[in-house]
């Protein structure tokens, strides 16, 4: 990719790496409350983003403060001779009580709240956590700063799965309680344009690299 013109920017946000979390089947919620790193799986993807993005001009990195995060930066970054910058907005969702369980447990033992986040997970929040218009209401203005702050450059942010999910689908202007009709795979990149404060989703979950 050239370099954008001088009032854009380029932003390749993308899903952090895999985690044995989420290698397990079923997968396992994983919030803030636990920091796991990559798994053998995660540190392949992880390594097949950063060569996928190796030809890119990348400017910056960026990355949520979790380990599978920033060790998913890292391996990006390292081509272009960056340090990865931390945003603290970019942690992933609080998913309180809810942390390393599956769905299947969930709503056996917490059918009400598991039937409420469910229906509009927008409004009700994972037990004991965040819901999902907060994630955006702090994930979004850090999104929109970093790519108000490159324009001319094409820059990396390493997220989540809920963080990802609420500004996509903020973007492609569906409701937020239908975040899981957003694709996230672990390592799939996201690109987005921004020019005139306006953010415009490109692609979507692209995965051909992994």
């Amino acid at each position: 990719m050239p370099c954008p013109a001088p009032d854009t920017c380029w932003l390749y946000l993308i899903r952090h790496a895999a985690t044995e979390n989420n290698d397990a089947v079923p997968p396992l919620l994983q919030g803030r409350r636990t920091d796991p790193g990559l798994s053998a799986e995660g540190w392949k993807q992880a390594a097949k983003t950063g060569r996928f993005l190796a030809s890119r001009r990348v400017a910056a990195v960026y990355s949520s403060p979790l380990l599978r995060a920033r060790q998913t930066a890292e391996a990006i970054a390292e081509h272009h001779g960056l340090a990865v910058q931390i945003i603290e907005g970019l942690i992933e969702a609080d998913v309180g009580l809810w942390e390393g369980r599956t769905w299947e447990e969930i709503e056996k033992t917490d059918p009400e709240a598991y039937r409420a986040f469910r229906a509009d997970a927008a409004v009700h929040p994972y037990l004991g956590g965040e819901n999902l218009q907060t994630v955006l209401d702090r994930a979004a203005p850090a999104l929109e700063r970093i790519m108000a702050e490159n324009l001319g450059r094409t820059v990396v942010a390493v997220a989540h799965n809920v963080v990802n999910r609420a500004y996509l689908a903020h973007l492609l202007k569906i409701p937020l309680g239908r975040y899981r009709d957003v694709p996230q795979d672990n390592g799939g990149l996201n690109l987005i344009r921004y020019r005139n404060g306006c953010a415009r989703l490109v692609t979507v979950n692209g995965v051909g690299h992994l």
